[in-house]
């Protein structure tokens, strides 16, 4: 492998150069067709992964899980109650003990801080499964999906609606890392970090690309190869779900707001889609959408960003 992130952590797709994000995708590409032939590659024989989860998840705690495995390693699932966290143990020292135990930490939290305090007091590499700020991996199988089905991350416009959350997070620092053209449509107030935005600017400046912000989903999705979306209400904001649902109304992807896009444009979702709100079936089941191809992807990027730090 030619470049070593042995022992690195992830955070936020921000942590790695464009350098490691183009391995980790190279990475995924050859894990992906030997799996498809068949052959076996047991990398992390040997290694165990804890995976923790304040949150519940379908495709972060399977693909993971699956990953682990076919990596010949063993994942070890510790939710809330299997941990001493909820009976006053700090993170600091739950990150100590585990890591004299495990060669690796997935977490999918809440807070972003409990991502960064595992960092920094375990002595092995931790990958942030989600957080309200991040979601790094998510951000990895997007960028792999975007290379599969175009066969570049050059000169095209990645369109997202909605909510500026940690997957619009996720996508501004990838996007502007590769070299990805990026417009946010947002709802005014629901813009996404203005730190995130300044930095993804910076990269974006670097690569000779535009990350953009408007809060017209039409100007966003004007001229798009991708159009992306998310639920209005992330998991933790469910008491907002009533009040979004009519700030976000006029942003819903639905055939109308994509004849703005190209013809041949990917449409993209980071899943579970609350059909009827963020998308329509009409768009979620057209032939422009990859979701699954994208979802299944979290297995193949997720496994080379094990092998690399691991």
């Amino acid at each position: 492998m030619a470049i070593n992130m042995k022992g690195k952590s992830l955070a936020s797709l921000y942590d790695l150069t464009k350098e490691e994000v183009e391995e980790v995708l190279k990475t995924s590409e050859l894990l992906k067709l030997q799996l498809i032939r068949g052959e076996e590659h047991p990398l992390l024989k040997g290694k165990t992964l804890a995976m923790i989860f304040e949150k519940p998840s379908t495709r972060t705690r399977v693909s993971f899980e699956v990953g682990v495995f076919q990596l010949g390693g063993y994942a070890l699932y510790l939710s809330v109650n299997d941990l001493q966290l909820g009976r006053g143990e700090t993170i600091a020292d739950t990150a100590q003990v585990l890591s004299r135990y495990v060669d690796g930490i997935m977490a999918r939290v809440f807070a972003h801080q409990t991502i960064l305090d595992l960092i920094k007091y375990s002595r092995v590499p931790v990958i942030n499964g989600l957080s309200d700020f991040s979601h790094p991996c998510q951000g990895l199988a997007d960028l792999f999906t975007i290379y599969e089905k175009r066969g570049r991350l050059s000169d095209l416009k990645l369109a997202y609606v909605g909510d500026g959350n940690n997957v619009a997070h996720s996508l501004l620092y990838g996007c502007s890392k590769v070299g990805i053209d990026i417009t946010l449509g947002c709802p005014k107030g629901y813009e996404p970090n203005p730190r995130v935005v300044s930095q993804a600017e910076k990269e974006a400046e670097r690569a000779g690309t535009e990350v953009k912000v408007t809060n017209d989903p039409k100007a966003a999705v004007k001229g798009a190869d991708i159009v992306y979306t998310d639920v209005w209400a992330s998991m933790g904001k469910e008491k907002e779900q009533k009040e979004r649902l009519n700030i976000f109304r006029s942003f819903q992807v639905n055939a109308q707001l994509v004849k703005e896009a190209k013809e041949d444009y990917l449409f993209m979702h980071c899943l579970p889609a609350h059909r009827g709100e963020e998308v329509t079936d009409e768009v979620a089941d057209s032939k422009n959408s990859v979701i699954f191809d994208q979802a299944e992807n979290r297995l193949h990027t997720q496994k080379a960003l094990l092998a690399l730090i691991m």
